[in-house]
């Protein structure tokens, strides 16, 4: 990663809640959005918790793919699939849950 790549903070430094997105904007016309959105649930999970699910889409889902490009077991590379579904069952708004 270069070293002067920002990191989107995902929680606040003053009381550790999840951030919300109030605005952004296109950087080729300055078209600018405001408003109060949630960040989306992959958002909220940890950088190398981002990086596993982007790897395990890449590998079709395949966590025998996975294990063998991780140098794991196949029920390690389950267990950490198993934490990061739970990451993410506990990111997603009560609406979508049900």
């Amino acid at each position: 990663m270069d070293m002067h790549e920002k990191r989107l903070p995902k929680e606040c430094p003053s009381c550790g809640r999840v951030l919300r997105v109030r605005s952004m904007y296109c950087r080729a016309c300055d078209t600018q959005i405001v408003g109060d959105y949630p960040l989306p649930p992959l958002m909220r999970l940890a950088e190398e918790d981002q990086r596993f699910v982007i790897d395990f889409v890449m590998c079709s889902g395949s966590l025998k793919e996975m294990a063998a490009r991780m140098g794991l077991s196949y029920p390690s590379v389950r267990n950490r699939l198993d934490e990061i579904i739970g990451e993410l069952q506990r990111a997603l708004p009560p609406e979508v849950k049900e």
